[in-house]
């Protein structure tokens, strides 16, 4: 017969949290395991590691409110601010962590980067922030606004809503140099799973993040030698469905404006849906990257779940984005003690 204990674990404190006495009872034979799993737990907790559902219920209650007020605003007044403020949250997470680095001003800033030269939104974040600092001052990091921010734009475009975790704290570090390994537009599919596994992103994560080119639009310059001359041939991709090849040369005329913008999701680029994955299939991807995600069949079988094919096992794509975008979210992030909550999101305080 076991005989049971009591295993009594003194208080753990921190600048910010303290810990009441713990008392547990387990059986004698697994004391010392159920001890270790229940003091990291509690360690990990002090020391302020990873983020939470609710974590200004009391410091800042009105903290999600007021960032959705300031994202609808701004979305119905211009809606190319959705997609702005959503790529913002993915080129700030894969460039050390989701730390709101590239909100930064400088002149060698991550957002003076070329990834990052065509975001748009950075007001947005400004006014939410101007907001929390009279309600709640020196609270509410600029990481956490602008995670809720990219939540609040999906949802604003007909997207499924999910509960974002926070208590990021912002970076104190912010250059140019480091958004070299940056997904990018022409990236073939082992590149892009090695760029999200270095980040602890799998290729289901990879595929249903991409679905968040669902809304908005990429400049012809980033794919127009995909129309012309792929690859030094003279020619276009074959990939291309040739049916919608003229479409996009009629955009993007050979040595026409780089800069003119094209919809990414063709016939749907206002509302976040699965659309983006049916054009996909159809030839019909507007960036090299991704059509890649069609023609390679590691990543193909999960454009196939997020359409429902079928006979295959189907995935909900905006839930399944949602859950990708709190892994994504909590890439590196800086917690407890590490970074600061600035008071301006464009300058470390």
């Amino acid at each position: 017969m076991s005989r049971e204990e009591t295993i009594s674990l003194p208080s753990l404190k921190t600048t910010n949290k303290s810990f009441f006495l713990v008392m547990v009872i387990v059986p004698h034979s697994k004391r010392l395991i159920f001890f270790l799993i229940l003091l990291a737990t509690l360690i990990t907790l002090a020391l302020g590691q990873g983020t939470q559902v609710g974590f200004y219920r009391t410091s800042c209650p009105r903290v999600e409110t007021i960032v959705q007020s300031a994202v609808r605003a701004a979305v119905d007044s211009n809606p190319t601010i959705a997609p702005g403020l959503l790529r913002m949250f993915f080129h700030d997470c894969f460039v050390n962590g989701c730390d709101a680095s590239i909100l930064i001003d400088g002149s060698a800033s991550e957002k003076t980067a070329v990834p990052n030269s065509q975001l748009r939104g950075f007001e947005v974040i400004d006014a939410a922030k101007t907001q929390l600092e009279t309600s709640c001052p020196g609270v509410v990091s600029c990481a956490d606004i602008l995670a809720l921010a990219a939540r609040d734009s999906v949802v604003r475009t007909g997207g499924v809503t999910w509960s974002v975790p926070l208590g990021r704290r912002d970076g104190l570090v912010s250059q140019a140099a480091d958004t070299a390994n940056l997904p990018a537009f022409n990236d073939p599919v082992n590149v892009q799973i090695r760029k999200f596994a270095d980040k602890g992103l799998n290729t289901q994560d990879l595929v249903a993040l991409s679905g968040g080119h669902t809304i908005g639009t990429a400049a012809c310059i980033l794919f127009s030698y995909r129309l012309y001359n792929f690859n030094g041939t003279n020619g276009p991709d074959p990939t291309i469905d040739t049916t919608f090849l003229p479409t996009l040369r009629n955009l993007c005329p050979d040595g026409g404006d780089g800069s003119r913008r094209v919809d990414l999701d063709t016939g749907s680029v206002g509302r976040f849906d699965n659309s983006y994955y049916a054009n996909l299939r159809n030839g019909r991807g507007v960036l090299e990257s991704d059509a890649a995600l069609w023609n390679d069949t590691t990543t193909q079988r999960f454009v196939q779940r997020f359409l429902g094919v079928r006979g295959l096992l189907g995935l909900t794509f905006n839930v399944e984005f949602g859950r990708s975008m709190i892994r994504m979210g909590n890439v590196e992030v800086k917690t407890g003690t590490q970074g600061e909550i600035r008071r301006v999101c464009t300058a470390i305080n």
